[in-house]
């Protein structure tokens, strides 16, 4: 079974306490992007990963995907399988790349095996292995709270008439080091009620916390963002903790080839 795990952006990014457990609480809006992974399933006769494309750093049997596996494994006892994955997703870069590789490896699994579990034992199953991943098992457009894994308002904007353009400068901001220099700030306009605003009014008041911190120790990323801003766009944020920047462009915008030797371009409509 084949899959195309997508990437997401926040559309605004409030961190708005410290919780009892050691995480924060957000206020975010998830919008997913068709940058895309290639993840295929098979039975086999022993579990096992492999992967192409971008280099995935660390020991393959941390990978999220192969955890994925496990957890069904136990719950299910379903039979072992291969999993290969070909990456594309920029990793650490505020997209989700890793989590939707998770949520799409769960959903491979419910269909190739005939779980027929509904959608919120799927994000339950894999909540546990990160904020984000929960998300991409609906993988619409939303409100999310808490952690990032509570959902309330879908579709708060159509965004079909317009263009996306993602730079990831391949500079890797760790999410320890992006919360360490944020500073929450409760009872602030809603995100929801921001989204629904001309988006000529984003620039202004739709923000991402932790940018401040970030583009202090990584003036380069603040200087894509003005770039952005530059070329066209009508708003322009970095995505999650970073370190990737998008912008959002009426018309199909021109690739920037004067920043970042080594970075990767993305540019869609939405």
């Amino acid at each position: 079974m084949i899959s195309f795990p997508n990437a997401k952006i926040n559309l605004g990014l409030y961190v708005t306490n410290k919780r009892s457990d050691g995480f924060h609480n957000i206020e975010t809006y998830f919008y997913p992007i068709p940058w895309k992974d290639i993840l295929e399933i098979i039975p086999a006769s022993e579990t096992s990963f492999t992967h192409s494309g971008i280099e995935i750093p660390g020991n393959s049997a941390s990978n999220l995907c192969l955890k994925t596996v496990e957890l069904f494994q136990k719950r299910y006892s379903i039979p072992p399988v291969h999993i290969h994955l070909h990456k594309t997703i920029p990793i650490g870069a505020g997209l989700g790349g890793g989590a939707s590789d998770a949520a799409f490896t769960a959903k491979s699994l419910n269909s190739l095996f005939d779980l027929n579990l509904k959608t919120e034992e799927l994000e339950n199953i894999i909540r546990p292995l990160g904020s984000d991943c929960a998300f991409f098992i609906q993988n619409t457009a939303t409100i999310a709270l808490e952690k990032g894994d509570i959902f309330t308002e879908k579709n708060c904007v159509d965004m079909s008439e317009y263009w996306i353009y993602l730079i990831n400068p391949a500079i890797h901001v760790s999410t320890k080091e992006a919360y360490a220099g944020v500073i929450s700030q409760p009872n602030r306009k809603p995100i929801s009620t921001i989204l629904k605003q001309d988006i000529y009014t984003w620039k202004n008041e739709l923000m991402n916390d932790f940018e401040l911190s970030v583009f202090k120790a990584y003036p380069q990323l603040m200087a894509i963002k003005n770039a952005l801003y530059i070329h066209g766009a009508t708003y322009a944020a970095m995505s999650g903790s970073g370190s990737t920047l998008f912008g959002v462009f009426k018309n199909n915008p021109q690739r920037i080839n004067n920043l970042f030797e080594n970075a990767s371009h993305f540019i869609a409509k939405l």
